[in-house]
């Protein structure tokens, strides 16, 4: 099973990015409402449960749309995209962790289940299994399995955007495939 969406041949940057980071407000909102599902799909492989799915979400289109005149049309939008919806999510999971850590109490969790208007009901489906097995790993796993296996990102560039030694990239991820293994196992033997 890949998580990774099919690749798309290279395309010539798109005229609305420049005309976006210009200060051209219908070009930024037609460019972020394409990549919001792309993003939105991140955010949810990226955090634990369907809470802070929307906030972080909206952190991440603010800060592509405040990008937009970084983007140098190198590579394809939606990875350059992918790349700050990563950033923003991790520190925004870094910053809550950390907030939770100095709380006694924990608040409880609301689970919201909206599907996407352009996926099919299946692809919904196997999008909420994998979201769920994923949710059983620890957060360090899940993110390095998560920029692996869905943004790309190669081993020494993970451990680049966890800020974590190379044999610990490596680690998590080897830790986490295993897991998701285990899990799978289990799921096909009951």
């Amino acid at each position: 099973m890949s998580l990774r969406p099919k690749s798309l041949p290279p395309s010539p940057p798109d005229p609305r990015v420049a005309k976006a980071a210009a200060g051209d407000r219908v070009c930024a909102e037609e460019l972020l409402q394409e990549l919001l599902p792309r993003v939105r799909n991140l955010v949810r492989y990226l955090a634990w449960g369907d809470v802070d799915v929307d906030d972080i979400s909206q952190l991440a289109l603010i800060e592509i749309a405040r990008s937009f005149h970084n983007y140098r049309g190198e590579g394809a939008l939606h990875s350059w995209a992918e790349r700050i919806t990563t950033r923003v999510a991790l520190h925004y999971l870094r910053r809550r962790r950390s907030e939770e850590r100095r709380r006694t109490s924990l608040s409880p969790v609301e689970l919201h289940v909206i599907s996407p208007r352009n996926e099919q009901p299946d692809e919904y489906t196997l999008r909420r299994k994998t979201v769920r097995m994923l949710d059983d790993l620890p957060d360090d796993q899940r993110q390095a399995l998560v920029l692996h296996h869905v943004v790309g990102l190669s081993v020494p560039e993970l451990a680049s955007e966890l800020g974590i030694p190379f044999e610990t990239a490596r680690s998590r991820l080897r830790l986490g495939v295993q897991k998701l293994r285990d899990q799978l196992r289990r799921r096909g033997s009951s």
